[in-house]
């Protein structure tokens, strides 16, 4: 049963008042066939509204089933509007993009949180459209549309039907039928208000209501109303009020139904998106694939590295004085170190001078480098071919040379040089081995060497009676500060530096801190790449808001339908907000794969070093994703905060 009392319903415009309603109290029980009559501004509409919770009134009371909901918030209102009453539109307002079993099922969609397209059909085939199920809105005629909107207000077994003005767009044929199909639901037991102008629509109810000024003029009783009940039941406290993984998807569903119907638009709104997010893709890319090249060329010189070297500082009688004999270190001090430190990995003195090569008739002049066997371990030097040369021959000082990829292509061209013969500055060589290519670090072509035992190039070529550095490779995870300062510290015991000497008497080369700083220099360089391509992505997401915001526009009348069959605010926010995330996803994919293959031409054209890391995948389509969702937030909520009778009265 609804009850109202001494309800009013006034409007400002401007500084003029209305007074839509004035005080209007009215009793309508169950089963009845009302037909609300009045001229134009008489109050009959705003009432109807009123009765149909789509409005809240000024003042008064209004009760359904002994209920007070005139003052609901707007949740409560739509999940009572959802189970108690339907709605049928003098404007149809059926949604174009929708067959019409979509929209008769669409109440579901916020009642049952998914569409019962089973339920559905049986509705429509229950007012003689069985065979129009997957027939668009512009596919159908006028009465045929009506028909559509009538199973939709029935597709939620309301209690109530409210009819505005259902045959006012209709033939004399059309009008007849919806009558009759309205009469036929009120013997039922359902409730029919009608608010019409016309006096045979009227003649047809049980009950006449004539309004005039906002007030009721007359109510006089037609013919006794049916006896039938609907049995009674909740009145929707018991829906689900979050929403559901099901209702999501369905959201999802009609997203890309709503995207798919503006495909220009809505591909001129991803673009922003889809150039970012492959800049960005691209640069992270192009920045992953220079660190990896980076981290390349530091291993070849080699990982957690400390190079040893005496600096200027002079002894005299054994003791590092201000003057006499330069400290000099020699293969005693790699023994000692070996030794006495904790955590090495690997030890090898160096000596290198600058020779010419002959072979045959070529020659070439090159770096010659005198190591112990660990050089092979610490250098990641091991021969692409042939062997490196071992401590037995490095004792026995062996004339055999591993040599760079640079000197065998100027000397040997595409011919084998293992085995050959060498001079180096007239002494003649065995090749064993040819080391791996490295490449060109700086000024410096890493592959023009030739590697001789150390013994051999100290005594036999180079004349030296020490070393030019030691090399300390640590283990993993070693303190490589704390390592270094024990280094200093023991050969300064070794060699007696003085105490005012100490600290400048050797320098140790740390390759880990300069690893360290040339990769965070390469991240800050990528980073900064890709937050230059981001700002494309945020010029994107102004563009999805702009296009979200017309279409929020577009579909007003929309949303005002949705609404009056039992979408609360929270359903609309969201279905919004899921089309913005679905243009920023779509873009970001196709985004995602253009980044890819501007990184695969990149690499093929300039043949730089690329990488497309899983991580930046994920944190490019997340960042798009994202964007949608700040973005899509104001025009979701704009949408959201709609008055369901203005929206559905937007033209």
């Amino acid at each position: 049963m609804l009850e109202i009392k001494d309800v009013k319903k006034t409007y400002q415009m401007g500084d003029t008042t209305v007074h839509a309603l004035n005080g209007v109290s009215l009793t309508i029980e169950d089963g009845d066939f009302v037909a609300i009559m009045g001229p134009s501004g008489s109050g009959k509409s705003t009432l109807m509204h009123l009765l149909g919770l789509l409005d809240v009134p000024t003042e008064g009371s209004y009760k359904i089933n002994g209920r007070e909901v005139a003052y609901l918030d707007e949740n409560d209102l739509a999940v009572l509007r959802r189970s108690e009453i339907g709605f049928i539109f003098q404007q149809f307002n059926l949604l174009p993009r929708q067959t019409a079993l979509e929209n008769v099922a669409m109440p579901h969609l916020y009642s049952q949180q998914q569409a019962d397209f089973a339920y559905a059909q049986e509705v429509l085939e229950s007012v003689g459209l069985g065979t129009r199920l997957e027939h668009k809105t512009n596919e159908l005629s006028g009465g045929q549309q009506q028909r559509v909107a009538i199973a939709r207000s029935l597709i939620n077994r309301p209690r109530i039907i409210l009819a505005d003005e259902p045959t006012g767009n209709l033939d004399s044929q059309s009008e007849t039928e919806i009558m009759a199909i309205l009469k036929k639901l009120n013997a039922e037991g359902i409730t029919v208000i009608v608010v019409t102008h016309e006096d045979e629509i009227g003649e047809q109810a049980k009950r006449r209501i004539r309004m005039r000024d906002g007030r009721v003029q007359s109510d006089e009783r037609l013919d006794e109303k049916p006896h039938v009940r609907l049995e009674n039941r909740a009145t929707g406290d018991e829906v689900p009020q979050k929403i559901g993984l099901r209702q999501a998807i369905e959201h999802v569903r009609q997203g890309f139904k709503t995207l798919a119907s503006n495909k220009i638009r809505t591909g001129l709104s991803m673009l922003g998106i889809l150039i970012g997010v492959a800049a960005v893709v691209a640069m992270l890319a192009i920045g992953s694939g220079a660190q990896e090249s980076i981290k390349g060329q530091l291993s070849s010189l080699g990982s957690n590295l400390l190079t040893l070297r005496a600096q200027n500082a002079r002894a005299a009688g054994g003791v590092a004085q201000e003057s006499g004999a330069r400290i000099r270190i020699g293969p005693e001090d790699t023994k000692a170190i070996a030794a006495q430190i904790q955590n090495v990995r690997a030890v090898t003195s160096t000596v290198q001078t600058r020779a010419q090569v002959v072979f045959g008739a070529k020659n070439w002049n090159t770096q010659v480098t005198g190591a112990s066997p660990d050089y092979e371990s610490i250098h990641a030097s091991t021969p692409q071919t042939g062997r490196f040369f071992t401590a037995e021959e490095n004792q026995a000082r062996a004339r055999v040379a591993l040599l760079g990829t640079t000197v065998v292509r100027e000397l040997f061209g595409d011919r084998s040089p293992i085995g050959e013969m060498i001079k180096v500055n007239r002494i003649n060589f065995q090749v064993i081995g040819v080391l791996p290519a490295k490449g060109v670090s700086g000024p410096r072509d890493q592959d023009d060497v030739i590697l001789v035992p150390l013994l051999t190039g100290m005594y036999r070529l180079m004349g030296k009676t020490t070393v030019d550095a030691i090399e300390i490779e640590m283990q993993p995870d070693s303190d490589m500060d704390l390592a270094q300062d024990e280094i200093v510290s023991l050969m300064e015991q070794r060699h007696k530096v003085a105490a005012s000497l100490q600290g400048q008497a050797f320098n140790v080369f740390n390759m880990a801190e300069i690893q360290r700083m040339i990769s965070a220099t390469s991240q800050t360089m990528s980073l900064l790449l890709a937050s230059i391509a981001a700002i494309s992505l945020l010029v994107g997401g102004v563009g999805i808001m702009n296009i979200m915001l017309v279409s929020v526009t577009e579909r007003t009348r929309e949303v005002g339908l949705r609404k009056a069959v039992g979408a609360r605010p929270a359903d609309i926010l969201f279905q919004f907000l899921v089309e913005s995330i679905v243009v920023s996803a779509i873009g970001g994919s196709i985004g995602i794969f253009i980044g890819w293959l501007m990184t695969v031409l990149v690499s093929k054209a300039l043949g730089w070093a690329t990488h497309v890391s899983v991580a930046s995948v994920v944190l490019s389509f997340c960042f798009s994703a994202g964007v949608g969702i700040v973005f899509g937030i104001y025009p979701a909520k704009k949408a959201s905060k709609l008055n369901p009778i203005e929206a559905l009265r937007y033209d």
